[in-house]
């Protein structure tokens, strides 16, 4: 089985510059790894945990991320669900598969929480996939890459 390597890099050092389509990764303290392997990176996530940061072309944009108050088995088979229904989509052979697929992926990833209502209900907004510098973590994300 083919691995496919995702378009982004570990950030040596804070505030490297990263090209569009990249997220800056950290290592997690307390991750385990197999021997002799380091702990794999994780992308940033804002303080409250809803978003992590992506770096496009147009800055740094905030993603949701997926609900963290889902059980464990719940969320591993959703993330199962997300990826075989992403496979679909990628070897989808007419448009009617393909509408299919994609209303996998859709419903997979409203159940994870990453579409749909969002998952915390202290009445904060939505900012998924808004320029972090509009936002109110502009602050924070710069105190994170200075």
């Amino acid at each position: 089985m083919r691995q496919l390597s995702p378009p982004v890099r570990l950030a040596q050092e804070r505030g490297a510059r990263l090209g569009a389509g990249e997220i800056l990764l950290r290592q997690v303290p307390g991750s385990r790894a197999p021997a002799g392997m380091s702990a794999p990176p994780r992308p940033i996530h804002t303080p409250d945990g809803r978003y992590f940061v992506m770096i496009g072309t147009a800055g740094p944009r905030l993603w949701r991320a997926t609900n963290p108050n889902l059980a464990s088995e719940t969320r591993t088979l959703l993330t199962r669900e997300l990826m075989s229904a992403r496979r679909a989509v990628r070897d989808a052979a007419d448009p009617a598969a393909l509408a299919a697929a994609r209303a996998r992926v859709d419903a997979a990833k409203i159940a994870l929480g990453e579409r749909g209502p969002p998952w915390w209900d202290d009445g904060a907004p939505d900012l998924n996939r808004r320029l972090v510098r509009g936002t109110c973590y502009a602050e924070w994300w710069a105190s994170v890459t200075d």
